[in-house]
């Protein structure tokens, strides 16, 4: 629907100029509730009042009683102003592209003599910090590297010149252990010092090469004036370094510094995923889940993704790679929607990190709360549906039967998100003659929910009936017999495009393909066909034993099931003679099925003119032949 103009907007939107700003809403108490950019902000504000709307906008257009709009000059103006909004407001309909917990980052302190640490705070207090690393073990590894390559001092003294010329900082176990040249006591200069901060800064942010050939450089060096121990130190480290860097990630050692930016989206989340790369290396990689507030797409919130991991990761890359162009353009940077080769693998790369980011989320939800998938699952079909209460005990019917004979019918059963084969049933059918599945889906309904009823019984919340509108109403019309058209929520599942009904919707509804709710109800009906006509195949081949074997005294279902097995019918069975039958079933068993099929050979033969007993066997002794 379109929704109605507060007052207060409606003499500012002929007002509006055609030029690139931000918007501001705001509702009655005069709090920010949401902002946004625009190229062209008279046509974008307008929008909002002229477009049907709905959903979660249309809730967000009721909210607005008044406006603000700055007009920027560049549209990349309007995209970083709208991040710094957002960030500094924190509006309720916006998104905010934040981490849900806290990753552990690399701080160079701003000190005269910087330390090296790793921290889970960032504080603006003038450091230097590199990261976040989703991966711990991927930072220490990082952090172990840089203090073997560089001795650098771990203690928390306040050092300048003044301090180091008193002297009254002692050296210490670290400096013993050639982990510190000893700055404190003027044993490292300032300058040496901060070219290892300069090196380490490069070795952080990727940028290996530079900080291989300084320490060739330094071998060489060392070597070429004789000091031949310093040069096999310095050798170690280079090796070391050479080791890590072997380990990297290699993409392609000719893309220089890129940046890229992958996405996945489901019903409730936008995810995107950062990888830097560095020297054709990937250095850094990082995921965070956006949850939706106004139904938006990742096209809506790519712009917004891009300043945040580029400001957060410092990147100063000219290229970044996505899957699909923004509307905004920013300074100094170009956008790169590859279709083949190098660049499209590096993108592959990065949707390939959001799939093992979900699966591992996944797994550590599994492992916090073993039952919370399922009960995401009943919550998602509770919406879908428009349930009122949460469908933890669900049933599912279906009927079986080929031209009318041997009807059947068939329930099977989930409780709290899980099939309960114990509590699957099967009916056979006593009042319906024919093929009739509407009348054969009112006596089901009629026996099980009726016997719930007069046995006081817990009912299902959910009940899912195979077929359409009529399999449907027959449902219907026995619930309503009951008195439970109310206390149960039925719907019907129609198999060709998997449509869903409800009582008193003439319009079939089509639930996302993807989601767990409907696999759930499809896991159900296949169930439901399996169980049934399972059954119905076994009733139909009883009927054929009991029809045509079954009736010859001291013969059961057993040894009828026996000899059709091994000659496949009854035709096969009279011609078949009486030693192949005795090798089958024994010689008494095999006689009373070749005298029923014989009784010539009977009356022509004396021995046999002995009545069995009950359980089939001859009470007159054989005669030696």
């Amino acid at each position: 629907m379109i929704p109605t103009t507060p007052a207060k907007i409606k003499p500012i939107l002929s007002l509006l100029p055609d030029k690139p700003g931000v918007y501001q809403y705001f509702n009655a108490e005069n709090q920010i509730i949401y902002v946004g950019k625009a190229k062209n902000l008279k046509r974008r504000v307008n929008s909002y009042f002229n477009k049907d709307q709905v959903g979660k906008v249309l809730a967000l257009v009721r909210k607005i009683d008044h406006m603000e709009y700055i007009v920027v000059k560049t549209e990349a103006d309007a995209l970083l102003l709208e991040n710094n909004l957002i960030k500094q407001y924190k509006p309720r309909y916006n998104v905010l592209l934040k981490d849900d917990k806290t990753y552990p980052w690399l701080c160079i302190s701003n000190e005269e003599f910087p330390r090296l640490f790793h921290t889970r705070r960032y504080v603006q207090d003038g450091s230097s910090y590199f990261g976040p690393y989703p991966s711990v073990r991927t930072m220490h590894t990082l952090l172990e590297l840089i203090h073997d390559i560089y001795p650098l001092r771990s203690c928390k003294h306040k050092l300048d010149e003044k301090t180091i010329q008193s002297g009254k900082i002692r050296l210490c176990l670290e400096y013993q252990m050639k982990r510190c040249a000893g700055p404190c006591q003027g044993l490292q200069s300032k300058e040496d010092y901060n070219k290892q901060i300069a090196n380490i800064k490069n070795l952080i942010k990727g940028h290996i090469r530079p900080v291989l050939q300084n320490l060739h450089q330094q071998m060489m060096d060392a070597a070429e004036h004789l000091e031949f121990r310093k040069a096999q130190t310095i050798k170690e480290k280079y090796e070391l370094l050479q080791n890590y860097q072997s380990k990297s990630t290699v993409v392609n050692t000719s893309l220089s510094d890129l940046d890229v930016l992958g996405t996945f989206e489901d019903t409730e989340s936008i995810y995107f995923n950062y990888l830097r790369v560095v020297d054709g290396r990937v250095v850094q990689s990082h995921t965070i889940e956006v949850k939706k507030k106004l139904d938006e797409s990742p096209a809506d919130l790519l712009e917004q993704a891009i300043c945040e991991f580029r400001e957060r990761f410092k990147s100063e890359a000219s290229e970044i790679i996505l899957p699909l162009t923004p509307d905004f353009s920013l300074d100094g940077l170009k956008y790169t929607v590859p279709q083949v080769g190098e660049k499209k693998k590096l993108l592959e790369l990065s949707e390939q990190n959001i799939k093992y980011f979900l699966l591992e989320k996944s797994k550590r939800m599994e492992l916090a709360d073993p039952d919370r998938r399922n009960n995401e699952m009943l919550r998602q079909l509770q919406k879908a549906l428009g349930m009122e209460r949460l469908p933890t005990y669900i049933e599912c019917f279906d009927n079986s039967n080929f031209e009318g004979s041997y009807p059947v019918g068939a329930m099977t059963v989930s409780k709290n998100g899980k099939i309960s084969k114990k509590d699957y049933r099967h009916f056979n059918i006593r009042t319906v003659a024919g093929p009739n599945d509407f009348a054969t889906m009112e006596e089901v309904f009629r026996r099980h929910y009726g016997r719930l009823v007069d046995e006081c019984l817990p009912l299902p919340q959910l009940v899912i009936v195979d077929g359409g509108k009529g399999q449907l109403s027959s449902a219907y019309k026995v619930l309503k017999e009951l008195g439970l058209e109310k206390r149960i929520f039925l719907i019907g599942l129609a198999e060709r495009l998997e449509e869903i009904y409800k009582i008193g919707d003439p319009h079939p509804l089509l639930l996302d393909k993807r989601s767990e709710a409907l696999k759930h109800i499809i896991l159900l009906r296949d169930e439901v066909h399996r169980f049934g006509i399972t059954h119905y195949r076994k009733r139909h081949l009883k009927g054929l034993i009991k029809t045509e074997l079954t009736d010859i005294k001291g013969i059961g279902d057993e040894t009828a099931m026996l000899l059709l097995r091994n000659f496949k019918s009854t035709r096969l069975i009279k011609e078949t003679s009486l030693e192949e039958m005795e090798k089958i079933v024994g010689k008494a068993k095999a006689r009373l099925v070749f005298n029923h099929f014989h009784p010539l050979a009977v009356s022509n033969n004396p021995s046999c003119e002995s009545e069995p007993d009950k359980v089939g066997f001859s009470t007159q002794k054989e005669k030696p032949s």
